[in-house]
């Protein structure tokens, strides 16, 4: 095969994950109006309920096999505080949802998590 070819195989294949990946991974961003990449209604329901019933065991069990900071950071002693956070968020009171979220080490909207401090 031709170096060329090679080459130019890699720079399309780095062009498309850059482009692709970023868009997929981030959909979430914090804003509850979005819908994520593992969005059903079913486990939207439970999650909502999950919430706003304070309830961190139904929450941790709905996340399981999901990525991200917010598994890092949330546990059972700050997650009234992360559900606040998201009742704040559903009421359009972004700055004390965000207010919430950076005092738990969590990104702030359009931020990424471990940059959002």
């Amino acid at each position: 095969m031709n170096t060329k070819k090679i080459i130019l195989g890699i720079a399309v294949l780095t062009v498309l994950v850059a482009v692709v990946v970023p868009q997929n991974s981030f959909a979430y961003r914090g804003d509850p109006n979005i819908k994520g990449p593992n969005y059903t209604e079913e486990r939207h329901t439970a999650m909502t309920q999950a919430i706003e019933n304070n309830d961190y065991n139904a929450w941790k069990n709905l996340m399981q096999g999901n990525k991200g900071r917010v598994l890092e950071v949330i546990n059972e002693k700050n997650f009234t505080q992360f559900a606040k956070a998201h009742k704040l968020a559903l009421e359009g009171k972004a700055q004390e949802a965000n207010a919430i979220r950076a005092q738990l080490g969590l990104g702030q909207g359009q931020k990424m998590g471990r940059n959002a401090k």
